[in-house]
């Protein structure tokens, strides 16, 4: 390959991690004298992040694929990667289906990126699908944002939730050391990032697998030990963190949230229903009591918290009665947004061999169903802020608008108001609510940028 066709392409299907491995995998191409590429047409290395969560996501990259790989026809050169969830699920036999692949790679072979591409460029067709420890994050990833960075505080998940494909494909839980963690955000804060979100598939989880043990018997390196731990960090004025799981979530890290002032108040907590038979058929390991009480904890400590949320609909066997309990659910809670999606059977997980299976037309007027009490009961929680002054985080210039800007308040409700985005880029900034939305606000600058202390 010769220097001056040294040009990537990344497409990115999924969550979070996957957008924060894309980025990590980006910096390794770069480090490697690879130049991103918008067009994939212009790419010679072309890296498919993908995604299994949901059948209509893998199928989209096969869909990509299948032009790649006819383009590969008439360009030899040009090399094929499948990374992320459906390379791990799928493995060698993705080879098979689209036999024009060089590369099939796992989640947790992301930071290996580049001896990996070197066996390719040997001329090899490789897979790597293998359980390994986790190398530890080194890379210098290329950030798609200027403002808010994602950091990695554990990899994989050991739950075992009856429709989630995620521990095949992602692993045992592995946690980054809270050293390595405030390293690289200490990294981040002299870049200039004000905010970062710190990322987990099950972050609760965060320490299960490190050692520790206070005199009181309490296991250390948790979550919460390790929000006090990089709270300080300069630079960083907000910190996030996703995805937390009901069954790890203690009054000890809510009332951590309400202490630490750069940790912003917005909590999302997947409840998945409102049954509590369908929980346990799901083995999430709580009732809609115990969720609620969570919720009830976090409005003591921060009433005006945001709190968002994963909900399915369709489960098999879930009856109306069942679907209508997670309705009851949504309509006492109030949430300020809420994921939601039609149950879809997964390869390998116990749910997708179940025979009650529920049909399409059930499922999608369950969905509708839902979404609409979500827009309902969001747009009315969304009134709290009308004439109040937030605190928002300069992000972008509205695309639909240039006029406007786009950021987002510490709840993290996206807000649009009129500005100049060389100046306030990256900025904090005073923004009076005029007017809400179910998902979104509008407002006035009052006001000079905050200065951040860098």
């Amino acid at each position: 390959m010769t220097t001056s066709s040294r040009r990537y392409h990344i497409t990115t299907f999924g969550c979070q991690m996957n957008k924060a491995d894309s980025e990590r995998m980006a910096g390794i191409l770069e480090d490697m004298g690879f130049e991103w590429s918008e067009d994939p047409n212009d790419a010679n290395v072309i890296l498919y992040n993908t995604c299994t969560i949901r059948d209509n996501a893998e199928q989209k990259v096969y869909s990509y694929l299948g032009r790649q790989a006819k383009r590969k026809h008439q360009q030899p050169d040009l090399t094929l990667v499948v990374a992320g969830c459906v390379a791990q699920q799928e493995g060698e036999s993705l080879l098979r289906r689209v036999p024009e692949l060089d590369l099939v790679m796992g989640p947790q072979h992301a930071n290996r990126l580049q001896d990996l591409l070197q066996q390719v460029f040997d001329g090899n067709q490789v897979v790597a699908t293998e359980p390994v420890h986790i190398i530890e994050d080194i890379t210098k990833p290329r950030r798609d944002s200027k403002v808010t960075a994602w950091v990695n505080v554990i990899y994989g998940c050991n739950e075992r939730c009856t429709y989630c494909v995620v521990p095949n494909v992602r692993g045992v839980e592995q946690s980054r050391t809270p050293e390595a963690i405030r390293a690289e955000m200490e990294e981040i804060g002299r870049q200039g990032y004000p905010e970062v979100t710190l990322l987990g598939q099950n972050i609760d989880a965060y320490g299960r697998d490190l050692p520790g043990i206070t005199p009181e018997g309490r296991r250390q390196n948790t979550l919460t030990d390790l929000l006090y731990y990089v709270h300080d960090v300069a630079g960083i004025e907000r910190i996030r963190f996703a995805t937390s799981h009901p069954r790890y979530f203690t009054e000890r890290l809510i009332r951590a949230c309400a202490e630490l002032p750069k940790v912003c108040e917005h909590f999302h907590i997947p409840f998945q229903s409102g049954d509590n038979k369908l929980l346990k058929r799901m083995s999430r390991g709580y009732t809609h009591e115990k969720y609620r009480r969570i919720i009830h904890t976090i409005r003591e400590y921060m009433p005006d918290a945001a709190i968002s949320a994963d909900a399915i609909v369709g489960f098999p066997g879930e009856t109306e009665a069942q679907f209508e309990n997670t309705l009851k659910l949504v309509e006492y809670i109030g949430f300020d947004l809420i994921n939601t999606a039609a149950y879809s059977p997964r390869p390998g997980t116990p749910a997708a061999l179940w025979d009650e299976q529920l049909s399409d037309e059930v499922k999608s007027d369950r969905l509708q169903r839902l979404n609409h009490l979500v827009a309902t009961r969001a747009a009315e929680r969304s009134q709290r802020y009308l004439g109040r002054v937030e605190e928002v985080l300069v992000e972008e210039q509205n695309t639909k608008n240039q006029a406007q800007l786009m950021g987002r308040t510490r709840g993290n409700r996206l807000t649009f108001f009129e500005g100049d985005i060389s100046e306030l880029k990256g900025k904090l900034v005073k923004v009076k609510i005029t007017d809400c939305r179910a998902f979104s606000l509008t407002g006035e600058l009052v006001g000079a940028p905050q200065v951040l202390s860098v």
